[in-house]
Parts: C-alpha cells; sequence; structure tokens
C-alpha cells in the first residue's frame, strides 16, 4: 500500500475508534448481545455433539443432517438463505480416497533394511485421485524443513535434483532465532500441507513428515486418527503431486537415519542452518497403495442478514465455522463403530454462530453492511469446504468486509484476556481492542504460537485470497482461578480429548467464557458492518498483496 494511502486508511480508522468512545456499544448492541444466553449454546452443542449425527463426517448420513438442522436454525432465526444459487446450500464436490497400505514399508540399503509397520511407526495416503500410487525403488533425501522463502534468505532445495526421490522433512519452521520465521510463531511454512506441496513442486513422488508432539502440536494418535480411513480432496485441477504423503514417528526417522550411517539430530541440527543443503540418505524405498476413488458430496451452508444501507449493502461481513468432524471409525471385530462427536472441535464453534446471528436477528436495526454466515465443511480433511468458498463466494471476494472465524471455544469460564491469534495481522486488533476493553478485558497474543493456528482453521483460506480474518483462541488467565491454571487446562484437554473419541459434551464445561467471547464476536462484526472503511491488512502483511488484488478486480 502507498504510504499516503496508508496514513488515510490509519486516519480514518483511528476517527472510526474514537467516535466508539466513551461508550463503545450502544444500547441497543447490548440488549442484543444479551440473547447470547450459555444453555441455548449448549443445546445446540449437545445436539450437533449427538451419536445420532455420527460424528459428522464430511458426505456423510450425519453431514447431511447436520446441514438440514443448520439451514433450519437459519431460517428460524430470520436469515435469508446466502448461497450463490440462491439457496442455504453451497454443495461441493469431494474425492474420497481409501488407501490399502501395506502391513509394512520396508526401508535399505546394501542388503540391510529397516522394517516400519504401518499405524505404529508411519501412516501413508495416496497423493494422487487414482486406483493405485507407487514408489518404485526411489532415494530418500533428508531436505531439512523442506522450505523455500527468499524473504530470510532460505531455500532447502537449493541446487538439487530431487525428481523421483522420496523427501524426509522436519515438521514446523525454524525457531531459534526471533528474527527468522517470526521465533517460536509458526508460520505457513511449518504447516504438513506447504510441505507436501513443495516437495510435489520439486518433482518428488513421495515425503514423509518426521512427526514429534513439540513440532505438530498434537500427538502421534491425532496423525493416526485424522489420517486413517478415507482422505478427502476437491477434485485435483492439475499440477504437481506426490505419489504418497505420509508421517513417520521420531523413532521411525531415527531407524531410517541409523540405517544411512546418520545421526537424526545431528541431520536436524545442520537444517537449522541457511547453508544447509539437502542429504541425500543413500537408503531406498518402495510402496505400493491401492485406492478405492468415490466422488461425493457435501456442501456449506449459509445464511445472509441483508445490510440496511444500499450504498454498501452489496459488502459483506463473513463469519465461518466448521460443521464437520471426523466421523466414524469400524469397530474392533464384531463391536460397535467408534464415534467421534467434536463436541469442542467444532459443535461449539457452530453453537456459537447460531447465537451470534440470533443476535444480530435482535437488533432493531440492522448494520449497513450485509452479515453472512458459513458454516463449512470438510475442514478436517484441510479447509476444503472454506477453500471452495473463498474461490465461490457469496459476494465478490474485494467486498468481504472480514472473516471472523469461529472454531473450538471456550469450556473453562470467564478469562480476564482476550487471546487473539495472529494479533497485529491487521486493523481487525484495534476492534477487537476497544471492545474487549468495555468488557473490562484486555486483548494478548496467542498462548501457544508455536502451533501455527493461523494457518490451521478456515479463515486461513480466506485470508489466503485477501479478506482481513480473525480468530479468536482461548484466554488463559481464568477469572478466580490461580495463575497458569487456564494454560494447565488447554494442554491436558488437547492431550486427551483433542481428535478422540472422548471430545463429547460434558456437565462440568463451564461455557461463561464463551458466552462472553460469543458477545465480543457480535460485536466485532456489528461495528466492522457498520464502519466507514473496511479493515486493512496491516502493511507488509503476507497477504496485503492479495487483498489489493481482490480490491482492484472490483475496477475492472
Amino acid at each position: 500500500m502507498r504510504p499516503l494511502l496508508a496514513g488515510i486508511v490509519a486516519t480514518l480508522m483511528v476517527a472510526g475508534l474514537a467516535a466508539l468512545k466513551p461508550d463503545v456499544l450502544t444500547s441497543d448492541e447490548k440488549t442484543a448481545a444479551a440473547a447470547i444466553q450459555e444453555h441455548r449454546i449448549r443445546a445446540d452443542i449437545r445436539f450437533l455433539a449427538s451419536d445420532l449425527l455420527e460424528g459428522r463426517g464430511p458426505a456423510t448420513r450425519g453431514d447431511r443432517l447436520t446441514q438440514a438442522f443448520v439451514a433450519s436454525r437459519f431460517e428460524a432465526i430470520g436469515l435469508e438463505p446466502g448461497a450463490p444459487n440462491g439457496t442455504w446450500f453451497q454443495p461441493f464436490d469431494l474425492i474420497a480416497v481409501e488407501t490399502q497400505c501395506p502391513e509394512t514399508l520396508r526401508v535399505t540399503r546394501e542388503g540391510d533394511r529397516v522394517d516400519l509397520r504401518v499405524r505404529e511407526d508411519f501412516v501413508a495416503s495416496s497423493g494422487v485421485q487414482s486406483e493405485t500410487a507407487a514408489i518404485d525403488d526411489a532415494e530418500i533425501v533428508f531436505v531439512g524443513y523442506g522450505i523455500q522463502a527468499p524473504e530470510y534468505g532460505w531455500d532447502d532445495f537449493e541446487g538439487a535434483d530431487l525428481s523421483g526421490k522420496v523427501l524426509l522433512v522436519m515438521n514446523n519452521d525454524p525457531e531459534d532465532d526471533p528474527a527468522l520465521f517470526e521465533g517460536r510463531r509458526r508460520l505457513y511454512y511449518g504447516r504438513w500441507d506447504y510441505k507436501y506441496a513443495m516437495a510435489a513442486r520439486q518433482g518428488a513422488v513421495g515425503a514423509i513428515i518426521i512427526h514429534t508432539t513439540p513440532s505438530a502440536g498434537y500427538g502421534w494418535s491425532v496423525v493416526q486418527n485424522s489420517w486413517g480411513g478415507k482422505q478427502y480432496a476437491l477434485p485435483a485441477q492439475g499440477g504437481p503431486a506426490l505419489q504418497v504423503a505420509g508421517w513417520a514417528t521420531e523413532e521411525a526417522s531415527r531407524r531410517i537415519a541409523r540405517l544411512a550411517g546418520y545421526s537424526l539430530d545431528a541431520l536436524r541440527s545442520a537444517a537449522e542452518q541457511r547453508r544447509f543443503r539437502p542429504v541425500p540418505l543413500g537408503v531406498r524405498m518402495s510402496l505400493s497403495l491401492k485406492n478405492r476413488i468415490e466422488r461425493r458430496q457435501s456442501a456449506n451452508v449459509i445464511g445472509r442478514h441483508p445490510g440496511d444501507d444500499p450504498a454498501v449493502a452489496g459488502e459483506a461481513v463473513l463469519y465461518t465455522a466448521h460443521h464437520d468432524h471426523l466421523g466414524m471409525k469400524p469397530g474392533e471385530g464384531n463391536g460397535p463403530p467408534t464415534i467421534y462427536n467434536g463436541a469442542l472441535d467444532n459443535a461449539s464453534g457452530v453453537a456459537t454462530m447460531l447465537a451470534i446471528a440470533e443476535a444480530f436477528a435482535a437488533l432493531p436495526q440492522g448494520p449497513r453492511r450485509s452479515v453472512v454466515f458459513a458454516t463449512v465443511g470438510a475442514e478436517e480433511q484441510g479447509l476444503l469446504g472454506s477453500e471452495y468458498l473463498a474461490r465461490n463466494p457469496p459476494v465478490p471476494v474485494g467486498r468481504l468486509a472480514a472473516d471472523i472465524n469461529i472454531d473450538g471455544m471456550n469450556i473453562w469460564g470467564r478469562t480476564h484476556d482476550v487471546a487473539v491469534v495472529g494479533l497485529g495481522k491487521s486493523t481487525l486488533d484495534d476492534w477487537i481492542r476497544a471492545i474487549a476493553e468495555a468488557q473490562g478485558r484486555i486483548v494478548v497474543p496467542e498462548a501457544f504460537p508455536d502451533k501455527g493456528a493461523y494457518y490451521r482453521s478456515d479463515h486461513f483460506s480466506l485470508a489466503r485470497v485477501g479478506v482481513p480474518s480473525v480468530y479468536l483462541d482461548v484466554g488463559t488467565d481464568v477469572v478466580g482461578k490461580p495463575a497458569g491454571w487456564g494454560r494447565r487446562q488447554q494442554e491436558a484437554w488437547e492431550k486427551a480429548h483433542y481428535h478422540q473419541p472422548s471430545d463429547d459434551l460434558s456437565p462440568d464445561w463451564d461455557l461463561a467464557g464463551a458466552v462472553e467471547d460469543a458477545q465480543l464476536l457480535f460485536s466485532l462484526g456489528v461495528k466492522v458492518a457498520d464502519a466507514p472503511t473496511l479493515p486493512e491488512w496491516r502493511p507488509g502483511d503476507e497477504f496485503e498483496a492479495a487483498r489489493e488484488k481482490a480490491l482492484a478486480a472490483l475496477e475492472d
């Protein structure tokens, strides 16, 4: 953004915030926000996380029931159908790939070998949408973090021909130097989907990500559950693709390195430096996968609260929350299936969105811009529903004022703090601070920046096409609890329940904090929908260029 234009935008934003004080929220907004009640959120979570919906797996009966429930709730609230086809539903095709993987992956070197067991040591899925995927006697090459980042002078692939190779790659991004990759705050460079995409661009036939709990942000059981069974993707649109995308445990990766005559720790230490170059390991692997391919369909559910000002009603504030989870896994023997109900992740987010929609309906006069509510599908499969929504938005991307994403709510009680994932990326922060202050709370950065949450939920799909996007994490400074209690609760919950069958609604959940966060997100949407100017990315942000492109497209 040119300096003069940036200055004008900043001045208008400051003026807009100044106009909010001393009373940030109007009496009508406070009354409408009070319509957000704990018992309403809990009731919707109870239904969405019930066994009747069978875990809300994408393109299943439970998925269709969930869509119907959300559409009915939207209609009862008084929203209009908001999908581009004039209905509540935005259907999109999914390619379901169910892979039959051999029980053992054999890695060899001159007569010596390492045998890795499926699920216990590695998981592998097809990177291609075809009946077979195969790697035939390919060499494994250690490529460090597998990152190309010219802005940091970093290229883990420099000078290497990796065509036909299998890349062994570290998770996360370098974090020891705060001047590189924002230190411990994980960027998109640290995400597994980035690793696979970059490996494909190098012409590799396969990629194996080294799992550690600190580098992934979750344990090996999450990898087993998330990468087992059917894997879904949007229909392929051409371009490079891996034959096999896999994960290996740290111990399995050590065994591969030892077979090659290397220490895994030494390899990883070398990869922390800019001067690192790929290391051919001299070990080879073959793997043949048989795939069952199905074309199935899911849908985003979209409702619209029309704007009251004809001059800007064609612009919209977007709320997103994913309605899917992991579905069901077959039981052992003749036993019943295991259902992954996803109560926190993300029945709680959908229930909160419905409560926020009710608050908008309670306003005596709606905001100037339209407000769009979208529950999106197949998030757990790689943000697929939101990716489709970003490609096919209900209004042109340049007219989307902001995306307010809701993914997992506070179940531990009210907090003194409001944790903003990606704090500092956009001017939405200014509105959040003003509203939080009116609530008697303070805004803080996310408590777990190493988990890369900004790149793990649906707002990322909208940010990539330029829409200023915000996502709140759960605060850790819990009212009435000692310091550190909230952080310990979150860590314990994730270790025990994240992507596990035990993510169920519990009577001891305290949703008072969820209500307060929901009220903040409602007020944020009102203020953005009424503001004289649209939010902006901060100058130099990674998504600023995409926003300028989206705005320029409106002038064509």
